[in-house]
């Protein structure tokens, strides 16, 4: 038990130095109106920013989705609000002074609607890069059941034989 709660503050304390790596989880939305290729660009200029700075332990490539609520954001040219965005994130480990210059550079990049960062460890990136995987491999089988399909047809097709009887 005193080792736990050892592990526990060890995680939980600040290398203020900076010469400390420690694994961080990069979660962001980009802009779902750019275009397939800006996109592609810009979720790489990010990957560049952290591979620069610390070595990149697991990554989800941009998915487009439905976010749960709008986020709204103030630009030069008005108020722009988003319903939907591309998704990514990037587990990567790095000492806590490039971190601030991988924090920064996302703050920076107007591409990105919003991020979260936060202190992971390598086990919880690769269970959530496993996750994803099992997730992207249940949705490329077939989501509609095929027989469900055919009898809905097949019933239609027999009500709209009596109506028209």
């Amino acid at each position: 038990m005193a080792k736990r709660k050892d592990e526990e503050l060890e995680m939980s304390e600040v290398d203020e130095t900076g010469s400390e790596p420690r694994v961080y989880e990069l979660g962001f939305h980009l802009d779902p109106e750019l275009p397939t290729e800006e996109m592609k660009k810009a979720y790489q200029a990010v990957r560049d920013i952290i591979a620069k700075q610390g070595s990149i332990v697991a990554e989800g490539a941009p998915l487009k989705i439905q976010l749960a609520y709008t986020i709204s954001r103030q630009e030069t040219s008005g108020r722009r609000d988003f319903n939907s965005a591309y998704f990514s994130w990037i587990a990567y480990e790095a000492p806590a002074d490039k971190h601030a210059e991988v924090t920064a550079a996302a703050n920076a990049d107007k591409r990105i609607i919003r991020f979260v960062d936060l202190v992971t460890t390598k086990e919880a990136a690769h269970h959530a890069l496993e996750v994803r995987e099992l997730a992207m491999k249940a949705a490329e089988k077939d989501p509609v059941n095929e027989h469900e399909e055919e009898a809905g047809e097949a019933e239609l097709d027999a009500t709209l034989e009596r109506a028209g009887a």
